[in-house]
């Protein structure tokens, strides 16, 4: 079974697809003066940290109620398929932020900007998952309110026979320096 949900539409997917041999566009120098070619060579790729998690029964059903979830399946543990709800895995990106060193875009703060989440199987109570962080993508836009840097924060999770269980996709949006 593989689950594709999405927070907010995205436009960019996972390496190997669209992500892999993206050019940057126009020149090499980003928004803001920054070298953006330069970064994602450094910085795409970079492993940040590994995490162990346990599933709880008690998480997942407190993540489908917040969820607004009314399947049995998600909210019932006496249900014979009882599952955490397919975005569950996102809750564990508790703190995805960027190294000391990264380089900064701008003096101004960063926000979010959509968590995406592939599920490829049912997750079950009592499942030990590892989390490994990364930086996937590095990436500017110009739109109506300036200039805006994207990275993509990827965790891969896989199980105790060490087999990928999901992939949560986190975006944070800075803003380039003002013109």
């Amino acid at each position: 079974m593989r689950h594709r949900v999405r927070r907010r539409r995205q436009g960019h997917g996972r390496p190997g697809h669209r992500l892999a041999g993206r050019q940057v566009q126009g020149s090499h120098v980003g928004v803001g003066g920054v070298d953006l070619a330069a970064v994602k060579r450094e910085w795409v790729g970079r492993e940040l940290e590994t995490t162990s998690y346990e599933v709880l029964e008690a998480s997942m059903l407190d993540w489908a109620r917040a969820c607004g979830e009314t399947e049995p399946r998600f909210v019932d543990p006496s249900h014979p398929d009882f599952q955490a709800h397919p975005t569950f895995t996102s809750q564990f990106m508790h703190h995805p932020g960027l190294p000391e060193d990264f380089p900064k875009f701008s003096d101004r703060p960063g926000m979010d900007g959509g968590k995406s989440v592939e599920l490829f199987r049912s997750l079950r109570a009592g499942e030990r998952l590892e989390g490994t962080a990364a930086i996937a993508d590095i990436y500017d836009k110009t739109g109506r309110s300036g200039s805006m840097y994207f990275v993509v924060h990827r965790t891969t999770f896989h199980d105790s026979a060490a087999e990928v269980v999901a992939v949560v996709d986190w975006r944070l949006v800075h803003p380039g320096e003002p013109a």
